[in-house]
C-alpha cells in the first residue's frame, strides 16, 4: 500500500519555526496598519462630521429643490407653453396652404385673437421644448417672407436631434444664404444637413442641394462626390435622377 507524507503540523526544523515568526510579524504588522488607517479615517470623520453632514444637506436640497422646480414649475410651464403655441401653428399650416400666405405668416409670428405668436412664445418660455420650436416655426416664417436674416438668427438658435426637423433647420438656413447670394456659406450648411441623418427625405434632398451649390461655386469634384452619394445610397430617391444627370454635367465642366 501507498503512504504519502502528511503535511502541516509543528515546524521540524529551526528555519522553519524562523519563517512562521517572520510570516506571523508580517500579518500582525499589515492588521496593525490597517487598524492605525482606520482609527484615523474615523478622527477624521468624528473632526469633520459637521462639514460632512452639510454638505450632505446641500445635495439634499439641490436634489430636492431641481425636483420640486421641475414638477410644480418646469411641467405646467411646458404645458402652458404648448397650448399658447397651437393657434401660432395653425396660422403657419394654414400660410403653407393659402395665396395669403404673408399676412398668415406674420400672424403666425406676432399673434392674433388674443394668442402669443412665436415670437412672444419664445420670449416668454424660453427653455421649454415650445419656446425652442417656436425658433424653428419663427425661422421658417421669415423665411417664406423673404426675410432671410431673422431667418438665419431663429433658425441657427434652434437645437434639435430630430431626424427630421433636426436637417430642415439646418438645410433652410442653407437656403437663406443661398438667397443672400453667400453660396459659399450655404454649401457648409447643405452638407450639414445632409450628414445629420441618413433617411431618404432629408439626406438625398440636401445632398443635391450641396451638389449644385458646389458646381456653382466652380468646385466640380465636391459636386461629383455629392451626387455620386445619392445616386449610391439612395438610388430610389426621386433626387438620384437629377444627380445622375448633374454628374455628366460636372464631368463635363471638368
Amino acid at each position: 500500500m501507498a503512504t504519502y507524507k502528511k503535511r502541516g503540523g509543528k515546524p521540524r526544523t529551526k528555519a522553519e519555526k524562523d519563517l512562521n515568526i517572520e510570516e506571523g510579524s508580517a500579518t500582525a504588522e499589515v492588521f496593525n496598519t490597517l487598524d492605525e488607517g482606520a482609527s484615523k479615517t474615523e478622527a477624521w470623520v468624528e473632526k469633520n462630521q459637521k462639514y460632512i453632514l452639510g454638505f450632505i444637506g446641500v445635495v439634499a436640497v439641490c436634489v430636492l429643490g431641481y425636483l420640486a422646480f421641475h414638477e410644480f414649475v418646469q411641467k405646467p410651464k411646458e404645458v402652458e407653453a404648448t397650448n399658447e403655441m397651437y393657434q401660432a401653428q395653425t396660422y403657419f399650416e394654414q400660410a403653407l396652404t393659402t395665396t395669403a400666405k404673408d399676412s398668415l405668416f406674420d400672424l403666425s409670428l406676432n399673434g392674433g385673437e388674443g394668442k402669443y405668436g412665436f415670437l412672444d412664445i419664445i420670449d416668454n418660455y424660453g427653455g421649454t421644448k415650445a419656446g425652442n420650436l417656436s425658433k424653428y416655426y419663427a425661422g421658417m416664417a421669415y423665411l417664406n417672407t423673404n426675410n432671410y436674416k431673422e431667418a438665419i438668427n431663429y433658425l441657427d438658435d434652434f437645437s434639435s436631434d430630430d431626424a427630421i426637423i433636426g436637417p430642415l433647420a439646418k438645410g433652410a438656413i442653407g437656403d437663406a444664404f443661398v438667397q443672400l447670394e453667400q453660396e459659399d456659406k450655404a454649401l457648409g450648411y447643405y452638407e450639414a444637413a445632409a450628414s445629420m441623418s441618413d433617411n431618404e427625405f432629408t439626406a438625398p434632398r440636401f445632398l443635391l442641394k450641396a451638389g449644385t451649390t458646389a458646381l456653382n461655386l466652380g468646385n466640380t469634384s465636391k459636386a461629383i462626390k455629392h451626387f455620386t452619394e445619392i445616386t449610391e445610397k439612395y438610388p430610389k430617391a426621386t433626387e438620384a435622377v437629377k444627380a445622375e444627370a448633374n454628374i455628366g454635367k460636372a464631368e463635363a465642366m471638368q
